[in-house]
């Protein structure tokens, strides 16, 4: 019996092993990838990373800061909406600034109210002055000339009390004015037409000129981020020193953009050279994270296609080479 079980166990084996060996002798085919990787379109071209950006003139993206530090009271945007210049985008709390505000605006109105009392009390001393400059003069007796000189002195010091007044009021209505301007820094407006790309704040948190405190990296950033909504963008690419010298002229420059994970390629028409070069920086939010290559950077621009989503901030892989 026993040399029995002894047996049918080394049949057992035996057939698992030749089921082992058949199944992993069986190729696999590999999977096709799930899109082409970029190749070099130019015989002689260049390659750089590259950055999606607003199409601005000058600069960057637009990146807003309050001119006030207090809490956020209100926001009055969400990301992706576009808005109009002028547009207010956020409200700072502004009780305290708007108390002094009134304060001011009660003291121009009593130091206006001096005015009109200071006006009312030069002419009860013109007209006594009067009277009394018209009897002497009709009889030198009816009035004595101490009488008539303080009169005098009287009219002079109601005239001065009145410029007095009047400046008091005028300085009075300039801390107003200044103290109405400074509130108006308390609400962060659009300072051109476009659309806002990132809200980096929220209500009830404290916001400076220096911006918004960044829980996960720990620095400062931009209140919000705005660009221009267009039917265009612009890609910041970044070429290595090595390779500066092997850019084509500005008249003769080709370059094309691969967006990344997918076969989508955009023609680029080149803007401008950034005519300095600069340590390299990995592309995210901290300027602080360089290498000890220099780059060039390098700004082209390209048009929106429809029914590709493309967003500001977005990594491309770009390359730059002569046209035929």
């Amino acid at each position: 019996m026993r040399n029995r079980i002894l047996f049918a166990l080394a049949i057992i084996g035996f057939l698992g092993g030749i089921a082992s060996a058949w199944f992993s002798g069986v190729e696999h085919r590999p999977k096709p990838p799930e899109f082409k990787p970029a190749s070099n379109p130019y015989a002689k071209g260049i390659y750089a990373n590259g950055i999606i950006e607003s199409d601005q003139e000058n600069g960057e993206n637009v990146n807003l800061y309050p001119e006030v530090s207090g809490s956020v009271s209100r926001i009055l945007v969400s990301e992706g909406q576009s808005v109009k210049e002028g547009d207010p985008l956020l409200e700072v709390d502004e009780s305290g600034e708007k108390a002094t505000v009134e304060q001011q605006k009660a003291q121009a109105d009593a130091a206006k109210a001096q005015i009109g009392l200071a006006r009312a009390n030069l002419q009860t001393l013109s007209q006594q002055y009067a009277k009394l400059k018209k009897s002497r003069d009709l009889d030198p007796r009816s009035v004595s000339l101490d009488a008539l000189d303080n009169a005098k002195n009287a009219f002079d010091a109601g005239k001065a009390n009145l410029e007095v007044s009047e400046k008091q009021y005028l300085a009075a209505v300039k801390t107003y004015q200044a103290s109405s301007v400074l509130l108006s820094r308390f609400v962060l407006r659009a300072p051109s037409s476009g659309r806002i790309f990132s809200v980096n704040t929220a209500v009830g948190s404290y916001v400076s000129p220096q911006g918004s405190y960044e829980t996960y990296s720990g620095g400062y950033e931009p209140v919000l981020v705005m660009g221009n909504a267009g039917k265009t963008a612009a890609v910041r690419c970044y070429v290595d020193e090595i390779l500066i010298q092997r850019l084509p002229s500005p008249e003769r420059m080709s370059a094309k953009m691969y967006v990344r994970g997918t076969e989508i390629t955009l023609p680029l028409h080149y803007v401008r050279a950034q005519p300095y070069v600069t340590p390299k920086i990995e592309l995210s939010n901290q300027r602080t994270e360089r290498v000890d290559v220099r780059v060039l950077p390098l700004l082209f621009r390209f048009d929106l296609p429809k029914g590709i989503r493309l967003y500001p901030g977005q990594l491309v892989d770009v390359y730059i080479g002569e046209k035929e």
